[in-house]
């Protein structure tokens, strides 16, 4: 995971967010980040509340984990139930491209990542690039666009 400052020598998957033009902001800070999934935490719990059951959990079956050495760049999402899901990683970083700087928000599937981590990744994904009109990478490395397009 080198983009998000980790030499960990594994095997990931990677999803990555462009900050692109047209979307809400040039770029997004991990507290940024953080934000929105609480604000996807408290949407589902109102929707649960609706609907009368414990959607959230569902919706959102991770606690927000920071580590001392993922500082201001990742942290993790650590599965409540580690059968079904252990731990996806999201961070922030950027890279120059054509003499530009580029902004990412990317998420990282570890090695022993279930296949409800990757089914949520895609979730978390697309709700953030929803919400940042972001240009998304998905993990198949296919492109979804957000951001409002020229006609």
């Amino acid at each position: 995971m080198s983009r998000m400052g980790v030499n960990v020598q594994v095997n990931m998957q990677s999803a990555y967010i462009y900050f692109v033009e047209g979307s809400t902001v040039p770029q997004a800070s991990l507290a940024d980040v953080k934000e929105k999934l609480v604000r996807y935490r408290e949407m589902t719990k109102k929707t649960g509340q609706q609907l009368g059951w414990a959607y959230d959990e569902a919706a959102f079956p991770y606690v927000i984990e920071e580590r001392p050495e993922g500082k201001d760049s990742w942290f993790l999402l650590r599965g409540k139930d580690p059968k079904s899901y252990k731990t996806i990683i999201v961070g922030v970083g950027s890279r120059q491209e054509n003499d530009q700087e580029k902004h990412y928000i990317q998420i990282a599937l570890p090695e022993s990542a279930t296949h409800g981590d990757k089914g949520k990744a895609n979730e978390f994904c697309r709700y953030l690039a929803k919400e940042f009109k972001g240009e998304l990478h998905l993990f198949n490395k296919r492109v979804q666009y957000f951001q409002p397009r020229k006609p």
